[in-house]
C-alpha cells in the first residue's frame, strides 16, 4: 500500500545546530492561553503587517493543540495516518523523536477538520498534509508572535496548551497528561507544564483540615 511507504524529502533533513537550538527553544516556550492561541490562528489566517495570511501553517499549529503531538509530527501526518477503528479513529505513527508509536483515539471533530483541509487543499490520502519544514513554521510564528506583542512564543507552546489544558480540565490529573505526552515519568510532565516546587508546597499549605 502507498500509505506504507516511508515518505523522504531532503527537507526535512536539518542540520545538529538547529535541531539543538530547538531543543533549547522548548525549556523556555511557555503554554498559550486560550485567548492567544485564538488569537495567534485568527491573526496568522487573516494576516498583518510584514508577514501573508498563511492557512496551512494556521492549520498544522491547531492541530499541534487539538492532538498534543510535536510539530515534526504534524508535519509529517497524512490523512492515512488517521485510522477507523469501528466506530471511531486513531493515530497510527510513530513519533520522530522518540520512536514510540502513537494510537491515541482522534476525536470525530477533529478527523472532520483534517479531511476539510485535505478535500479543500486537493491532497490525497498518502501524502503529507503539511509539505512545509519547522523552520519555516517557527519563523512565521515568530514573526505573527511579535506583531502580537507575545513573548516566548514558540511551536511548543501549542502543545503545552494542549498540555495544561487537558491537566486542568481533567481533575489536575497529571498522571493522564503523562500518558497522553508519552513522557517517561511523571517529573518530567511535571517540569513540562510548569509545576514548580514552590506551587507544591502552597498546594499543599492550602489543603490544612485539621479537625
Amino acid at each position: 500500500m502507498l500509505c506504507d511507504i516511508i515518505y523522504k524529502n531532503t527537507n526535512f533533513i536539518f542540520v545538529k545546530y538547529e535541531l539543538a537550538g530547538g531543543m533549547m527553544a522548548n525549556k523556555t516556550t511557555v503554554a498559550l492561553t486560550q485567548e492567544q492561541f485564538e488569537m495567534l490562528i485568527k491573526t496568522m489566517r487573516r494576516g498583518g503587517s510584514g508577514f501573508r495570511p498563511n492557512n496551512r501553517i494556521a492549520t498544522a499549529l491547531v492541530i499541534e493543540a487539538n492532538l498534543g503531538i510535536r510539530i515534526e509530527d504534524v508535519l509529517r501526518l497524512r490523512l492515512c495516518d488517521i485510522i477507523q477503528d469501528g466506530d471511531r479513529y486513531r493515530l497510527d505513527i510513530k513519533e520522530q523523536k522518540t520512536g514510540k508509536k502513537r494510537t491515541f483515539t482522534v476525536p470525530i471533530s477533529i478527523y472532520q477538520f483534517i479531511k476539510l483541509y485535505a478535500v479543500e487543499n486537493g491532497i490525497k490520502d498518502d501524502k503529507r498534509l503539511f509539505p512545509i519544514t519547522e523552520r519555516a513554521v517557527q519563523k512565521h510564528l515568530k514573526k505573527v508572535s511579535g506583531y502580537l506583542g507575545y513573548n516566548n512564543i514558540g511551536t511548543h507552546s501549542f502543545r503545552k496548551f494542549y498540555a495544561t489544558d487537558i491537566y486542568k480540565n481533567n481533575n489536575y490529573n497529571i498522571v493522564l497528561v503523562q500518558q497522553l505526552l508519552q513522557h517517561s515519568s511523571v517529573a518530567i510532565t511535571q517540569r513540562y507544564i510548569g509545576i514548580t516546587s514552590e506551587m507544591q508546597e502552597e498546594a499543599i499549605q492550602k489543603h490544612i483540615s485539621l479537625l
